[in-house]
């Protein structure tokens, strides 16, 4: 079984992607968290990554091709990632959604320490438009380099709305669809 998730910032995906694997006992890994370390890597913010990224592809290609591989791997697991879906295309695809303003305000209150990035916003909304912009620069490479669309609901298998939700909800709402896809493949 494999389970990828895409969605929005603040959407909750490394939450559900934790919980899913727990509850299955399968790892998961966060492409987010890979770019992440690539810029570190380079002395590089994200964002810096993101601007280099829209001239060199390799700050995209370096971690789309390990999911590839590891979709073709035969293991179970949970990739994270905003191309996940498109590299593992056997996967069960999730996207997860939720309203702007609620996003930033949920980012903008996890501790510095825990958040892939790890600038200070003197505000939510200040975060908000910073989102705003690397989902931009995001759409603006992936259609560049594989001319897909990761915003485009319909290359999902289950989207849902996080934004009244619960943690809980959401991960429930998942993983009953899992459950569901997984019985119906037996």
């Amino acid at each position: 079984m494999i389970i990828s998730i895409t969605g929005m910032p603040g959407s909750g995906k490394s939450t559900i992607a934790s919980m899913l694997s727990e509850h299955y006992k399968i790892p998961w890994f966060s492409v987010g968290a890979m770019r992440g370390k690539m810029a570190l890597d380079r002395g590089m913010t994200i964002d810096e990554l993101n601007v280099l990224g829209e001239t060199e592809s390799f700050t995209d290609t370096e971690v789309d091709e390990y999911q590839r591989r590891l979709g073709q791997s035969g293991e179970s697991f949970i990739a994270e990632g905003r191309t996940s879906w498109h590299f593992i295309p056997h996967s069960i695809k999730v996207f997860l959604d939720a309203d702007p303003d609620v996003a930033a305000t949920r980012i903008f209150h996890v501790p510095k320490s825990e958040r892939e990035d790890e600038r200070i916003y003197a505000s939510a909304e200040d975060l908000k438009r910073a989102l705003a912009k690397r989902t931009q620069q995001d759409q603006n490479r992936y259609r560049k380099y594989y001319d897909i669309d990761y915003l485009d609901r319909s290359n999902y298998d289950l989207v849902i709305d996080t934004t009244m939700l619960t943690r809980q909800e959401a991960f429930e709402r998942v993983r009953d669809f899992v459950d569901q896809r997984r019985n119906a493949a037996t």
